[in-house]
């Protein structure tokens, strides 16, 4: 059984949910993509009942530091785990060279040197290249440039069973380029940082990002049977779901999912 388990929802300052990350579990193999800004991982993964320990290979799509500062927390509770003999095998860290040199270059002055020592030695950074595929979890898994106006960006593709398709965007409107390898999938995860009416006060398309309206709106013809949005404001939390859907069904006809934090989705 394939899930995708969100273990943040929003985008890079909210207070009120955390940032957007999530794992792609397949049986009891965990692939965790980003990790969010801030030590609310480690509490949210134990909220969702797993273990630091089962999680052996992490994505990491840019060096935004809502998506790569939960890592040094991470690090530091798994050095913790080392020392005690509580965590088996290597951390594999996937990602493009940007962020590759953004953690090799911050982790060595965080810590006490045992544990950087440590961590040097169960880390292994994977630095990938454009349309490179990795077999991970037990899945493969295709990673590319998303196209990115700031900072290099990666997404990835992959097959779930019975052949169907999800692709990850990260977190910048999908550029056109990109169109191709969207079109006909059954689950595109793209972010949405906030309703069309208020984008005004958001301001998404300065960010590079997008709304409801603009997602649904461009994707309309493309056939994508799931479409996942995420990175989102937090302001609505507790009626986002029905908000972004009333807005998104306007243009959008197919599935549309608005996760919440700690939601976990099965990938049938």
């Amino acid at each position: 059984m394939q899930k995708l388990i969100m273990i943040g929802t929003g985008h890079g300052f909210v207070f009120d949910c955390y940032n957007t990350c999530f794992l792609m579990q397949n049986d009891d193999k965990y692939f965790l993509i980003d990790t969010g800004g801030s030590a609310h991982i480690v509490q949210n993964l134990q909220k969702l009942n797993i273990n630091l320990g089962q999680i052996h290979d992490i994505f990491i799509s840019h060096c935004h530091t809502d998506h790569i500062l939960g890592l040094f927390w991470i690090l530091k509770r798994l050095a913790g785990m080392i020392r005690s003999g509580k965590y088996e095998g290597s951390l594999n860290i996937y990602c493009n060279d940007e962020v590759a040199n953004s953690i090799r270059n911050i982790y060595p002055n965080l810590f006490p040197n045992l544990y950087v020592d440590l961590i040097t030695k169960y880390l292994n950074i994977v630095i990938l290249n454009d349309n490179e595929t990795k077999n991970i979890a037990g899945k493969d898994y295709t990673f590319f440039d998303a196209k990115a106006r700031g900072n290099k960006l990666y997404g990835f593709e992959t097959e779930l069973d019975d052949n169907k398709k999800l692709v990850f965007l990260g977190d910048e409107t999908c550029n056109p380029e990109i169109y191709d390898k969207i079109k006909n999938c059954d689950y595109v995860m793209h972010e949405a940082f906030c309703l069309d009416s208020e984008q005004d006060i958001f301001k998404p398309y300065e960010k590079h990002h997008s709304t409801v309206k603009s997602v649904c709106e461009n994707f309309k013809d493309f056939n994508i049977k799931n479409l996942i949005l995420f990175h989102t404001e937090d302001t609505h939390l507790n009626n986002r779901k029905e908000l972004y859907l009333n807005e998104g069904k306007q243009y959008y006809s197919n599935n549309i999912l608005i996760p919440d934090d700690l939601e976990i989705i099965e990938l049938n």
